[in-house]
């Protein structure tokens, strides 16, 4: 029986700095040095290890991806991408290295002490970089609007009876609104193009999200449209959904999942005394966005109705998920009332009506998950 090499890599966007821990609490930890991350020098190192044992690598989750898992694990290598901010750390730690980090990973690997995150497939990376860019694109939108708005407002120009940014809005700045300083001028049609510009740019992106998600696999695809049935979910929020947490039947239990959303209480405690702060926002910051948007409509009274309707319709969606998502409605609205009437502010009621979405979230994908068709397909 081979032995077992934990190999801990640093890794940038250039270098890898790799060190090897042999295994048993005894065994030697070591610096193997620097090598360029490309994968011709990441081949030579597998292939030059693997005499010496069986290799199980890991390295931080960061800016460079999932490349480096994608390549090791073509290369035959068992590889981990563990969470950067549960990596213990000493308080007396004061000088940090490449060579050091790559040490303490491959040290507290062989320890079991790292927490892995879960890696998305190809297919499902791909879709969460299409929709964080749709996001990117709103927040934008957001600012070249506001560029738009308060130039108006400095220079005394206010539409009456016009919603802004409709398309009678942007006509009527077209035709309306003149200086007689040049500067003026092209200072106006710079931000109505980034207005537009922006605009355009967002359809095209929501016209492949819906390519992408048509073209999904097809388990993929079942929980997407699945979440539909819930109310304040479209396709957009559903698809930044299942991006963002990949399969949901990894989680137990749907406190696990409120738990990774950081939707859950801080608490600091002692002996009888139990305080609790404000949410721990130690999760993913793009799902709570998504989550907070859509619990906004649940302080309308439960129906279906409207675009609700024609989804549920147009999906085809099984009788046991609409009735999940029946479900949902009424309990968190009384949930949304209950708060209300305590006097709590919307703010914290609606993060309340999130973190009790994401049971229901949770509920609907893994039936969806563990259905036989879906399995099949």
């Amino acid at each position: 029986m081979k032995k077992i090499l934990y190999v801990g890599l640093d890794v940038h966007a250039e270098t890898i700095a790799v060190a090897v821990a042999e295994a048993g609490r005894s065994g030697e930890v070591r610096s193997l040095g620097t090598i360029a991350n490309r994968l011709e020098p990441l081949r030579k190192l597998v292939k030059k290890r693997r005499e010496q044992g069986e290799l199980r690598a890991c390295y931080e989750a960061g800016p460079t991806g999932y490349c480096l898992y994608w390549q090791l694990s073509q290369l035959g290598v068992e590889c981990e991408v563990i969470a950067p901010s549960l990596i213990p750390t000493k308080a007396s730690e004061r000088i940090k290295t490449d060579r050091r980090d790559a040490e303490k990973l491959a040290r507290c690997y062989r320890a079991g002490e790292l927490t892995a995150v879960a890696v998305p497939s190809p297919e499902q990376e791909a879709l969460r970089d299409l929709v964080r860019a749709r996001e990117a694109a709103k927040k934008d939108q957001l600012k070249a609007r506001h560029r738009l708005s308060k130039f108006l407002l400095r220079h005394g120009q206010k539409p009456e009876g016009l919603k802004p940014w409709t398309k009678q809005f942007l006509e009527w700045i077209k035709i309306n609104v003149h200086f007689a300083h040049q500067a003026l001028e092209v200072t106006l049609l710079s931000y109505l193009h980034e207005v537009e510009h922006v605009a355009q740019r967002i359809r095209h992106l929501e016209a492949a999200i819906d390519e992408a998600v048509r073209e999904a696999p097809v388990a993929l695809r079942a929980v997407i449209e699945a979440l539909q049935a819930l109310r304040g979910v479209a396709q957009t929020t559903a698809a930044t959904i299942v991006s963002e947490l990949g399969s949901l039947t990894r989680f137990a239990h749907p406190r696990q999942l409120m738990g990774y959303s950081g939707l859950v209480a801080s608490e600091h405690s002692s002996g009888a005394k139990v305080h609790r702060g404000p949410i721990t926002k130690s999760g993913n910051a793009h799902l709570r966005r998504v989550l907070v948007e859509s619990s906004w409509s649940y302080h309308h009274r439960p129906n279906v109705t409207g675009f609700l309707l024609r989804r549920q319709k147009s999906l085809a969606l099984s009788d046991e998920v609409k009735a999940m998502a029946w479900k949902a409605q009424h309990r968190l609205h009384k949930r949304y009332q209950t708060l209300a009437a305590k006097g709590k502010n919307k703010n914290q009621i609606v993060t309340a009506i999130a973190r009790e979405l994401l049971g229901f979230i949770w509920a609907i994908a893994t039936h969806t998950e563990q259905r036989p068709a879906v399995q099949a397909g």
